[in-house]
C-alpha cells in the first residue's frame, strides 16, 4: 500500500508542491493562455445542467476569463466519460497537445481509475512524462473528485496512488473529494443532494468543486514569483516510478492497419445511441467470421480502441506470431448504446516492433445481437 494512504487525515485538500510557475508567469504579463481539462465524465460536465456553462471545468475557465480577460483564455475540453488514465495517456496527443501550446493541464481520473496500482501509475505517470517531454512549458495539476468510495477520512487508495505520481514529479493537487468530506463531516451538505447517483455532481456540486479550485488559483496567482526557477519546474526525473508507463502512448488512425476485403469504412447505424464520445465515429467494420487485419507498432505495447455496442462480437488476436488470444469486449453497457472501449494487449519487456494480427471470431456474447467489430483507433506505446 502507498505511503500516502497510511493514516493520512484529509484536513488539507490542497498540496502546492512546485505550483504552476509557467502559467503564472504568462498571466502576470499580457500573453494568451490555453487551459486544457483531461479527464472523465465529471470533467466533461456530466451532472451539470449545461456542461459548457455550469460544470466545474466551465466555471474554472469563466473565472480565469473574468480575472484576466476573455480574449486571453482559451479552454480545451478533453473530458470523455467512462475513460481512465490509461486511455487518457493514449488520448493526450490527439485530444490535447495537437491543438497547440498548452499552458495549464488539469488531469482528473481518480474516480475512473480502479484498484490496480500499477495500471493507474502507468496512466498518470505516462500523462506527466509525455506532457513534459513533448510540451515542457505546460504546468500540470491533478484533480480528485468525489464518489462514495472517495468520501472518507483516510485518503482512498486511487487518490493515494495518484499522489505518488504527483509527489514524484512535484505536481500540485486539489482534492475536491477531501473538501466535500470536510463539509459532510461538518454537516454543511449531504452528498445525496449534490450527486444523486453518487458520482456526478449537479450544478451545486460543480459550483462547490469550482470554488475549491478557484480558492487555490486565487492564492497561487496572488503571491509573488515562485521561488523555484522555471527551468527546473519542467524537470523530468530520469527514473520513472514504473518502467513501461504510458509515456509514449498514442492513438493511431485505423487506416494504418492492413485489412481483408470484408472490413469496410462505416459510420454508426442511423439512429444508434452513442455515449462517452464527442469525436469522429468513422471506423472499420466487419461482422464476417475470420475477417482480419494486421498492424505493426514500435514500442512495448499495442491495443485497440473499439466502438462497442449492441451488436459487438468476440475477436481474437496474436502478437509477433504468438498464440491466439480470445477477447469478449461485450459488457452490460453495450446493451443500450455504443461507446469507445480500449483493449490493451500485453506489454513486452523491451521496446521494439510488435506485429499484431486481429481476427473476427464469428462468435458472440449471449447478450449480443451480432458479431460486429468496429475499429475506431489503433493504440501504441
Amino acid at each position: 500500500m502507498s505511503d500516502y494512504n497510511k493514516g493520512m487525515d484529509r484536513t488539507a485538500f490542497i498540496v502546492h508542491r512546485r505550483g504552476l510557475p509557467h502559467v503564472k508567469a504568462k498571466l502576470a504579463g499580457e500573453e494568451k493562455v490555453t487551459v486544457a481539462f483531461l479527464g472523465g465524465s465529471i470533467t466533461e460536465g456530466a451532472g451539470a445542467s449545461a456542461a459548457d456553462k455550469t460544470s466545474w471545468r466551465a466555471l474554472t475557465a469563466h473565472y480565469l476569463r473574468e480575472r484576466f480577460g476573455n480574449s486571453r483564455i482559451r479552454s480545451i475540453n478533453a473530458g470523455v466519460g467512462g475513460t481512465d488514465s490509461s486511455l487518457g495517456a493514449h488520448r493526450l496527443r490527439e485530444h490535447v497537445l495537437s491543438v497547440g501550446n498548452i499552458d495549464l493541464l488539469f488531469v482528473e481520473f481518480s474516480v475512473n481509475d480502479g484498484s490496480d496500482r500499477e495500471e493507474s501509475i502507468r496512466g498518470m505517470e505516462g500523462i506527466v512524462r509525455q506532457c513534459r517531454r513533448l510540451s515542457p512549458g505546460t504546468d500540470l495539476c491533478f484533480i480528485y473528485t468525489g464518489s462514495e468510495r472517495n468520501l472518507t477520512r483516510i485518503r482512498p487508495y486511487p487518490i493515494a496512488v495518484h499522489e505518488e505520481v504527483a509527489e514524484h514529479y512535484g505536481i500540485p493537487s486539489v482534492d475536491f473529494a477531501a473538501g466535500i468530506y470536510g463539509m459532510l463531516h461538518n454537516g454543511e451538505v449531504a452528498w445525496s443532494l449534490l450527486a444523486a447517483d453518487g458520482y456526478h455532481p449537479n450544478d451545486e456540486g460543480h459550483e462547490i468543486y469550482a470554488g475549491f479550485l478557484q480558492g487555490y488559483l486565487k492564492e497561487l496567482l496572488s503571491t509573488k514569483a515562485e521561488s523555484l526557477m522555471l527551468d527546473h519546474c519542467g524537470h523530468l526525473p530520469a527514473e520513472p516510478l514504473l518502467a513501461g508507463n504510458y509515456e509514449y502512448a498514442e492513438m493511431l488512425p485505423y487506416e494504418l492497419a492492413d485489412y481483408t476485403g470484408d472490413f469496410h469504412i462505416r459510420e454508426l447505424p442511423l439512429g444508434s445511441k452513442l455515449m462517452n464520445w464527442r469525436y469522429a465515429t468513422d471506423h472499420r467494420y466487419s461482422d464476417h467470421p475470420n475477417t482480419s487485419f494486421t498492424f505493426t507498432v514500435e514500442g512495448q505495447s499495442g491495443g485497440l480502441l473499439l466502438l462497442c455496442g449492441p451488436d459487438t462480437g468476440i475477436f481474437e488476436y496474436s502478437m509477433n506470431g504468438g498464440s491466439i488470444v480470445r477477447v469478449n469486449p461485450f459488457d452490460e453497457w453495450c446493451l443500450n448504446a455504443y461507446r469507445p472501449v480500449s483493449v490493451h494487449f500485453p506489454r513486452l519487456q523491451v521496446r521494439g516492433p510488435i506485429s499484431i494480427m486481429v481476427r473476427n471470431s464469428g462468435l458472440k456474447d449471449k447478450r449480443s445481437q451480432g458479431t460486429g467489430m468496429r475499429v475506431l483507433k489503433l493504440l501504441a506505446n
